[in-house]
């Protein structure tokens, strides 16, 4: 989990962190960004404020539509599920996902010889690096330039690649398209969920989810902290979201999914797999989000834009190494300690973060972070945690002949 990136590594992040940050700069102080920031707020406090309504009414309108829902309690539960959908195919195809990565879906099934295709470009390149590690919840390789992509490319295709972005791409995108011909499930997240329209909205850039979601069984992990009330607000969240994360007003694609692929062109009799997905599942993930929400509300606002990283200065220096998986920096310290456990927040940084706020600042929820760490260091005094990872750290010293060991 905590695989330090190298020098180089930190570099290249922070110059495509500095390239987003003046992109995006000119409409974070525009008012209209400014407006629905509040409104998207609002609809965020509303939401997690209701979740439990939400969650009912989102599973009666999703099954109505003919989309198969399964509730998750926890990783398990829902890896259980998914392989019971999957088990019998040799490969299938995903999408960028942070709840997938969370509940360590791609490990999943290779240990079970289920060969899983990343297709988002970021992810395909992540995925053939030894560290199989993500930088940014939107930009999966920030930490590698150029040349060092080119050498990845190399390596895995054992042929000569040019230091080319478009070289490189091509090469990607063909040897995606060709496994996922051999595809008949893909699997996607996504970035909002209306209750009340039973329809899940995602966005992307490059049209990988809408291949994947073609194909004959379309799987949706989605955590229930996506909820919201209508498919407008679903709209108002993921167009802010794109700002925030991308400096652009909106995607080039936005996918809602409201139901398997379906036509009544012949008197009127609903057929179903037309040219979409004949079965659609939706894994509504809980994992640690409703004990959250009684004790940490505020962590439930994100909208995953990963802002909070690209000017947090503990980030900028140690990089995947500060947060959980793919939920990163400060925000994912607090986020591991409800998805995993009340100890690997330790690992993943919880004494790291030098409180100073500037997440705070750059969130566009405004998701008090410094506060909510304070508040996981404070418990973790009082329960004896603290004190009990010191007693390991010290034991692991003696154990190693430390000098300052006896």
């Amino acid at each position: 989990m905590n695989t330090p990136m190298d020098e180089s590594e930190i570099q290249a992040m922070n110059n495509s962190f500095k390239i987003l940050h003046e992109r995006r700069r000119k409409l974070l102080d525009n008012d209209k960004t400014g407006k629905l920031k509040e409104r998207v707020r609002g609809i965020r406090e509303y939401s997690i404020d209701h979740l439990e309504e939400l969650k009912v009414e989102a599973v009666e309108k999703l099954q109505s539509n003919g989309i198969e829902v399964v509730y998750a309690e926890d990783s398990k539960e829902a890896l259980t599920a998914i392989y019971a959908l999957v088990k019998d195919e040799k490969c299938i195809a995903k999408s960028k996902s942070n709840t997938a990565s969370e509940i360590g879906l791609t490990d999943f099934l290779q240990d079970k010889d289920i060969d899983v295709v990343e297709t988002d470009l970021g992810d395909r390149i992540v995925q053939f690096t030894e560290k199989k590690r993500s930088s940014h919840p939107i930009g999966p390789a920030a930490h590698l330039n150029l040349e060092e992509i080119a050498q990845v490319i190399r390596e895995k295709f054992n042929r000569e690649v040019k230091s080319d972005p478009q070289e490189i791409l091509d090469m990607v995108r063909q040897d995606v398209l060709e496994e996922i011909a051999h595809c008949n499930v893909g699997i996607t997240g996504a970035n909002s969920l209306a209750a009340e329209d039973g329809s899940l909205v995602m966005v992307h850039n490059e049209g990988n989810i809408s291949l994947v979601s073609l194909l004959d069984t379309h799987i949706v992990i989605v955590g229930i902290d996506k909820l919201v009330g209508t498919l407008e607000e679903a709209i108002s969240v993921v167009k802010l979201e794109t700002i925030y994360a991308t400096g652009k007003t909106a995607p080039a694609y936005m996918n809602v999914v409201s139901s398997p692929s379906k036509t009544a062109d012949i008197e009127q009799i609903l057929l179903n797999g037309m040219y979409g997905a004949s079965r659609v599942v939706v894994i509504l993930l809980d994992n640690g989000r409703s004990e959250a929400l009684k004790d940490s509300r505020e962590t439930l606002l994100c909208i995953g834009c990963g802002s909070c990283i690209v000017t947090c200065p503990v980030y900028n220096v140690l990089g995947y190494q500060f947060g959980y998986d793919r939920h990163l920096g400060g925000r994912g310290v607090v986020f591991s300690r409800y998805v995993r456990d009340k100890e690997v927040c330790f690992e993943s940084g919880l004494f790291t973060c030098t409180l100073c706020g500037q997440c705070t600042l750059d969130c566009p929820m405004e998701i008090p972070t410094n506060q909510l760490i304070e508040k996981l260091r404070s418990q973790s005094v009082k329960s004896g945690i603290l004190h009990q990872k010191h007693e390991e750290t010290a034991r692991k010293i003696r154990k190693d002949g430390s000098p300052f060991s006896g």
